[in-house]
C-alpha cells in the first residue's frame, strides 16, 4: 500500500457528511436522524440537499435511537449521528434491545471520540464507546483512521445489513490512505517492521506510524504498524499472522485500554498466540479539559511519548529472553 505523506489533515468528520449526501442522492431509502448538531456532525450537507428526510429530533438521543429502529422496519435505512458520549452511553439500552437485539439496519455514527475533543472535557471525551458497542452481540464496530476511510466506512454500513457503529474524531487528521484505498476487514499492513508489531486504529495511526519512524532513526527498532478499521468482527487469523516472528505486540488507541482494540487483539493473541502485549491508550482514567497536544502529552498518545514507551518495553522483552 503507498502511503500519503501524512502532511495535510483533512475532516473525517465532513468526510462523512459529504459522503452521506452523495448516497442520499443514489437512494432515496437513505434517511439521517440528528440530535440537535448537524453543524458538528456534518449530516448539515444531508439536511440542506434533502431535507423531507432528514430528522432532528432535539437534544433526545434516546429518541434518535428509537426513531431510527422505527424507521428501519419500515424499509428506510437510517443513519443516525450525534457526539460519541451520547450516541453510546445516553442510548445504551435502546441501541441493545431496539437496535441489536432486532438485528435492525441502523447506522450509528458517533462523532467527537476521545481525548482529541479537547476542552470541553471529561464529560464529552468519550473512552468507553467501543467498548460498549463492541460487547453488543450483532454489532459491527469500525474506527476509520483519515477521511478516506471514513469514507469507505459508510459506503460499508450503508451496503451492510444490520448495525454498525462508526468512531470518528472531531480534528482534522493526517491524509493517510491513496485515493483508490478500499476497506477491507482484514488489518492492513501501513508500515513495514520485523522486531515488534503495532496495532492502531483511528487517529493513532498516524501516531504510530510517526512513532515507528522514531524508534527506527533513534533506537534501531524495526517496528510493524497494522491498521485495525474493524474493532468487531476482528478475525482472529489476521491478527495471529501479523504477529508472527515478532517479540512483542504494542496496542494503541484514542480510548480506553479497557474493552476497546488492545482488549480484542489480547482475548485473540491468549487463546491463539501469546506474546507480551503492552496496551497504550487512556488507563482507567477519565479525561480533562485541554487542547487535543496537551492531552495527548499528558496522557502518553503523543508520538514522542509512544516511541519512548514501546522502546521501554521492548528493551524489557529483550532482557526477559
Amino acid at each position: 500500500m503507498l502511503l500519503k505523506d501524512l502532511k495535510t489533515k483533512k475532516s473525517m468528520r465532513e468526510a462523512f457528511g459529504k459522503t452521506l449526501e452523495r448516497l442520499g442522492a443514489e437512494d432515496r431509502n437513505i434517511v439521517v436522524l440528528d440530535a440537535d448538531l448537524s453543524g458538528s456532525t456534518q449530516t448539515k450537507f444531508f439536511a440542506k440537499s434533502f431535507p423531507e428526510r432528514f430528522f432532528d429530533v432535539g437534544i433526545a438521543e434516546q429518541n434518535l435511537i428509537s426513531t431510527a429502529a422505527g424507521l428501519s422496519m419500515a424499509g428506510k435505512i437510517p443513519f443516525a449521528a450525534t457526539f460519541a458520549i451520547f450516541a453510546t452511553g445516553r442510548t445504551y439500552d435502546q441501541i441493545r434491545n431496539g437496535v441489536c437485539y432486532q438485528n435492525a439496519n441502523i447506522k450509528i455514527i458517533g462523532t467527537h471520540g476521545g481525548l482529541t475533543v479537547g476542552e470541553d472535557g471529561a464529560t464529552h471525551q468519550s473512552l468507553e464507546d467501543v467498548s460498549l458497542m463492541r460487547g453488543i452481540p450483532s454489532m459491527t464496530v469500525i474506527v476509520p483512521a483519515d477521511a478516506k476511510e471514513c469514507e469507505e466506512a459508510v459506503k460499508f454500513a450503508y451496503k451492510h445489513n444490520g448495525p454498525v457503529y462508526i468512531r470518528i474524531s472531531r480534528n482534522s487528521v493526517p491524509d493517510i490512505f491513496p485515493d483508490d484505498y478500499k476497506l477491507s476487514p482484514m488489518p492492513i499492513v501501513a508500515a513495514e517492521g520485523s522486531d515488534i508489531t503495532i496495532f492502531a486504529c483511528g487517529e493513532a495511526l498516524a501516531w504510530c506510524i510517526n512513532a515507528a519512524e522514531i524508534l527506527k532513526r533513534t533506537k534501531g527498532i524495526s517496528a510493524k504498524v497494522v491498521n485495525v478499521p474493524f474493532i468487531k468482527p476482528l478475525e482472529k487469523d489476521d491478527i495471529v499472522n501479523a504477529v508472527q516472528g515478532v517479540r512483542a505486540v504494542v496496542t494503541v488507541e484514542n480510548h480506553s485500554i479497557i474493552g476497546g482494540l488492545g482488549s480484542a487483539v489480547c482475548e485473540i493473541l491468549s487463546e491463539k498466540h501469546p506474546v507480551p502485549v503492552l496496551r497504550i491508550g487512556v488507563e482507567d482514567k477519565f479525561g480533562q479539559s485541554g487542547t487535543p497536544d496537551a492531552l495527548l502529552k499528558m496522557y502518553g498518545l503523543d508520538e514522542a511519548s509512544i516511541a519512548g514507551r514501546i522502546e521501554k518495553f521492548y528493551d524489557s522483552i529483550k532482557i526477559c529472553n
